[in-house]
């Protein structure tokens, strides 16, 4: 596994390549539970938009540091102490506080949905306690996997708040229960893997951390082996079709592979398949 130097520069994260074309993105704060405070969701915000450019990528893992948790969600403690809770000190009314705080958390909201715009597949590995913004985070990838010691919960009522960073918005599409989403968000209850895999909040549950990456590393290089083109239009009409109905979904993935189809891939894939080779493709 090599460390992407290019990547370096971020504090809170490890950036490797356990594979080709795969990118292996750890949260590095395991002696604080990997919470997250601002400066974090910034980084975040930041690495995740430049994998989705990075023609050297082709899949993302997402995953915590340490042993006991992916992440324990908001490091409250320097939330409390900062502004990010609107406590900035400074005298302001209350239409202005108001405005202030709305685009701290649109801005924060922004960060978080970096790895669903991402245009590489992300694959979320989580182990140990998940929960906040774990579960907010794990929403905005494509796949969700997790170790058997995963315990998850949308906690935000009980530090007295509605969750405003995604999960009421994309829990209930990622699902088929909605009685079981009210069920997890309303009362903040704790659920575990098997739940989890039940209820299809993840695809996959492994014995260990350990195993669920190595299964995450397998999948990621599995996907990047595949055309590019095919893989992230996959994903980008995959996103669309759950947000529109199937007539503009339609329509858009008539658009989108009318141009997308005049690339060599297709030509590629098919002839190596008569032939029985592995196909190489050229970096997107």
């Amino acid at each position: 596994m090599s460390q992407l130097q290019e990547y370096s520069v971020f504090k809170h994260f490890l950036v490797t390549s356990p594979s080709e074309y795969v990118a292996h993105v750890e949260i590095n704060r395991p002696a604080k539970l990997n919470a997250f405070t601002e400066e974090m969701w910034i980084e975040l915000g930041r690495i995740f938009a430049k994998l989705s450019r990075d023609s050297e990528i082709r899949a993302v893992i997402f995953s915590g540091a340490g042993d006991r948790a992916f992440t324990a969600g908001l490091d409250v403690q320097a939330a409390s102490q900062g502004s990010t809770l609107g406590h900035s000190g400074e005298q302001l009314d209350g239409a202005r506080r108001a405005t202030k705080l709305r685009r701290d958390i649109l801005e924060f909201q922004d960060c978080i949905s970096q790895i669903e715009k991402c245009e590489k597949p992300v694959i979320c590995v989580m182990h140990g306690i998940s929960i906040g913004l774990a579960i907010d985070m794990s929403c905005c990838a494509d796949v969700r996997m997790c170790s058997r010691d995963a315990k998850f919960a949308v906690k935000e009522v009980d530090i007295g708040m509605a969750a405003d960073i995604g999960t009421l918005s994309r829990l209930p599409k990622i699902v088929s229960s909605i009685s079981w989403v009210k069920d997890v968000c309303l009362s903040a209850r704790s659920f575990g893997a098997a739940e989890a895999l039940t209820v299809g909040f993840v695809s996959q549950v492994l014995e260990t951390k350990g195993e669920a990456v190595e299964a995450a590393i397998k999948l990621a290089a599995l996907i990047a082996s595949k055309s590019p083109v095919a893989v992230q239009g996959t994903k980008e009409l995959l996103n669309y079709s759950r947000d529109n109905t199937v007539e503009n979904s339609l329509k858009y993935t008539s658009v989108w592979n009318g141009a997308m189809l005049q690339c060599d891939d297709f030509k590629t894939a098919l002839l190596s398949g008569l032939k029985k080779t592995k196909p190489s493709f050229a970096k997107l």
